[in-house]
């Protein structure tokens, strides 16, 4: 059965299974229940549903037949593979991250004692779950909160400790110990910022776009949910093959958050490089970083990362069905007599133009990134012409101080930024 509830699109992937006289049927928010075989409900909607077969070949080897579509032609399945949401349990974090070279800081306490519902003023809506997972510096409150807000939904530069130093961690050179754990590091910093992305576009898109669907929502927040879980499985590996270094205690970057920055006026340019250029990044380069794992002997990260990738796949999928809703969404809007036809490829194309710096690199996953729906017209040949003298950070929604500045130190703050450094402090209207 298609996962999306036919009323209003929400994630039907964890509705409750019951079976009754006329067979098995899904249950979703108590309101809606959907037969599986058919798709049916008593409420008079139907859900899409397609037969599943599973026969023996001559071998004796199970495979897997599924009904196509009614509509178009040459259906394939791309993939089938479990699902798994499984979280590590939370290790030790450094209380005291490494601060930028040079820089006086003052340690800061991770506050494990603050509950992940607030006492005073808690979270009534999905938004305001957003702004304060946004604002939570700690990343173990970080993960406790995106689980339960999620929960909540389904069921009915953010803040950080300090300021970090870039940390460019070489790929080739993970077989040791030592350099195995800077990896782990990075990634893992990486997937804490993948977790104030996912709540960010649904903060800051979502009051902007009333014409979101519940559907965008419901990708978001399962996108949120598996960078946490990422957070927590990376971070467990991290423990386990260097318990001297825990999460917090090297050099990191703020990369990621540069791009969300020069991407926060426009829904389509959000997409198109977070999801559509930095992680499908991510889907050329892990593979290779799999068997870099695999190589040392580190099965037990090599199943992490595997877990990740497939993950991974689905995020890029949905920043693809995003992008291109979006496309539809202005030929809708489009004023004037005349039809306006936009094009997802040539957009796309566009948007890295303006909001990316070089070429996009090779090699491509070509396979990986198909399954996501961005085919070799999306990204070959392509380069960004965003200059490095003329990034425009909107202040809208977020700026790089926290009071007004004079102009030395409003220049100084142009030089930590230019170093790979930025503080960053959000308000949500």
């Amino acid at each position: 059965m298609e996962s999306a509830c036919p009323h209003l699109g929400a994630d039907l992937s964890h509705a409750e299974i019951e079976e009754c006289d006329n067979g098995v049927v899904a249950i979703y928010s108590t309101r809606y229940d959907f037969d599986l075989r058919t798709g049916t409900s008593e409420t008079g909607l139907r859900a899409c549903t397609y037969a599943v077969d599973v026969q023996s070949d001559e071998n004796g080897v199970d495979k897997v037949y599924m009904e196509t579509p009614e509509e178009g032609s040459g259906w394939r399945v791309v993939e089938l593979r479990p699902v798994s949401e499984e979280f590590a349990d939370p290790p030790h974090l450094a209380s005291d991250p490494v601060p930028a070279s040079g820089e006086d800081t003052k340690p800061i306490p991770q506050q494990d004692d603050e509950p992940v519902v607030p006492i005073e003023n808690p979270p009534t809506t999905l938004m305001q779950w957003a702004v304060l997972i946004l604002n939570t510096p700690n990343p173990r409150l970080k993960v406790e909160r995106t689980k339960h807000a999620v929960q909540l939904f389904r069921t009915d530069v953010p803040s950080r400790d300090d300021a970090y130093s870039r940390n460019v961690v070489d790929p080739s050179k993970v077989k040791n110990r030592r350099n195995r754990a800077s990896m782990l590091h990075a990634l893992a910093n990486i997937e804490q910022w993948a977790i104030d992305l996912a709540w960010d576009i649904m903060a800051r898109f979502g009051p902007m776009n009333q014409d979101l669907p519940p559907a965008f929502f419901a990708d978001f927040t399962k996108m949120a949910l598996d960078e946490s879980k990422h957070f927590t499985l990376l971070t467990s590996r991290l423990s386990a093959l260097s318990p001297s270094t825990p999460y917090g205690s090297m050099p990191v970057h703020a990369g990621l958050w540069e791009s969300a920055t020069v991407t926060s006026h426009s829904l389509l340019s959000r997409l198109a490089i977070i999801h559509l250029v930095h992680e499908a990044r991510g889907l050329d380069v892990n593979p290779a970083t799999i068997e870099k794992f695999r190589k040392a002997g580190d099965t037990e990260t090599v199943k992490v990362m595997e877990i990740i990738h497939a993950d991974e796949v689905t995020h890029v999928t949905a920043g693809h069905r995003w992008f291109t809703w979006a496309c539809a969404q202005e030929e809708l809007n489009a004023k004037g007599e005349e039809k306006v036809v936009v094009d997802p490829v040539k957009r796309f194309r566009e948007e890295v133009k303006k909001g990316w710096t070089g070429d996009i690199k090779g090699p491509f996953n070509v396979e990986a990134r198909e399954m996501a729906g961005l085919t070799p017209q999306f990204y070959e040949g392509l380069r960004g012409e965003l200059g490095l003298g003329e990034k425009n950070y909107p202040a809208a929604s977020a700026s790089f101080a926290t009071s007004p500045r004079k102009n030395h130190e409003e220049a100084e703050d142009a030089s930590r930024l230019a170093a790979g450094l930025a503080s960053v402090t959000l308000e949500y209207e």
